[in-house]
């Protein structure tokens, strides 16, 4: 068992003891111009590929972002303007409208009152006809009926006077009589 004992013993050392102490290989001292040389290329690689792939790719994007940016603000702000020209355009063609509707209303209401108003003169002058025709018609009747009056009058006064006293009277006595009355 003591030939496995020191076997093992053998195999147990520490893998930086053999090299030369007990130090990290990044800080041993010797080793710092290899790593300052790697440090070197490795960031020498990395500029390069920022400063000639990645960064280029980036402004490229920057700029494509604000012309796109630019070109939308100017396409918004011409469309704009196109909107309040079409508002202003649409407000001015509703005016006009509104002034010509205006217009063809009053020409209308004074066509339809002059129509009226001839509409009415004609029936006017027809009602004067009327009412002329009627007063003559009834002055007419007045004469005849007056006429009639007095022929009437004398027969009822004729009629009266001998039923009463029994004898006929003149035509002239009951002329002047009736005559008399009327005044």
């Amino acid at each position: 068992m003591d030939a496995m004992a020191s076997e093992t013993t053998s195999h147990t050392e520490v893998p930086g003891e053999a090299h030369g102490g007990g130090t990290l290989p990044q800080l041993d001292s010797s080793t710092y111009p290899s790593q300052l040389l790697w440090l070197v290329i490795t960031f020498g690689a990395l500029y390069l590929l920022l400063s000639k792939v990645l960064l280029p790719k980036i402004a490229n994007a920057i700029e494509v972002r604000q012309s796109r940016i630019a070109a939308d603000l100017a396409q918004a702000e011409q469309l704009n303007d196109d909107a309040r020209k079409a508002s202003e355009a649409y407000d001015a063609a509703l005016a006009h409208a509104r002034t010509k509707a205006n217009s063809i209303a009053q020409e209308n209401r004074a066509q339809v009152l002059s129509e009226l108003d001839a509409e009415q003169a004609k029936v006017d002058a027809d009602l004067a006809a009327r009412l002329a025709k009627a007063e003559k018609q009834i002055a007419s009747t007045r004469e005849k009926a007056m006429g009639e009056v007095e022929g009437i009058a004398s027969q009822l006064v004729e009629d009266v006077v001998s039923e009463l006293t029994g004898s006929k009277p003149s035509s002239t006595a009951i002329k002047s009589a009736i005559s008399a009355a009327g005044r």
